[in-house]
């Protein structure tokens, strides 16, 4: 018991933590929105909508896209979303795991739009339909609370077109995972959104979720 609660009153000691710990430390209330993008089976997602925000969770993998929508159907202020997001409207490829043959939703986080992702099969994909989720929240009408973006390579795009467009300051709390550690040739991409970020002062964007 004495370990759990120093464990909880030691400071989060990488960026990582730092971040899981700021989101899960924000307060949600009913009639609030947030966007789960990314959202797999669900564990986010359920977070999210405890409060009775109203929560968007999109995800393109068919697999654990099944068992999404069969975990929320009972709740009305979760929207399930089959498709993936980018910073256009289209029909992609989305490429699946190298494992996921052995259980396709266990593998269903590695899933990509990315062909050159280290751990996709090319010969093994499923089409999806891409949302462009600039124009999504602009056709809410309504300040999003939290945004968390975790699509496997695709982020950078977005969030460019959120910050040259200002879709950025209608959204309280963004939360990304950045792949350009795991996809070198995300690098030179990711940096720029990096010095992007800092010349125009922003500090609602979270680089270091995970």
């Amino acid at each position: 018991m004495i370990t759990k609660i120093l464990k909880r009153c030691l400071p989060p000691r990488t960026p990582e933590e730092k971040a899981r710990r700021k989101f899960f430390s924000i307060k949600m209330r009913k009639g609030d929105v947030a966007i789960d993008c990314g959202a797999n089976i669900g564990s986010v997602t359920r977070h999210l909508s405890q409060s009775g925000a109203d929560v968007y969770a999109f995800e393109p993998n068919p697999y654990a896209f099944r068992v999404l929508a069969q975990k929320f159907s009972n709740k009305q202020n979760v929207h399930c979303i089959p498709k993936g997001v980018s910073d256009k409207n289209s029909l992609m490829k989305l490429y699946l795991h190298e494992h996921s043959n052995e259980n396709e939703v266990y593998w269903s986080q590695g899933s990509s739009l990315l062909d050159f992702k280290g751990n996709v099969l090319k010969d093994k994909y499923v089409e999806v339909q891409i949302i462009d989720l600039c124009e999504f929240i602009e056709s809410l009408n309504r300040r999003v609370k939290i945004l968390k973006l975790d699509v496997e390579g695709v982020e950078c795009g977005i969030l460019k077109k959120m910050i040259e467009t200002d879709i950025i300051q209608k959204i309280d709390y963004v939360f990304v995972e950045t792949h350009d550690h795991r996809i070198p040739e995300l690098k030179e991409e990711t940096d720029e959104i990096r010095g992007l970020i800092q010349k125009r002062g922003l500090l609602n964007i979270n680089l270091d979720w995970t």
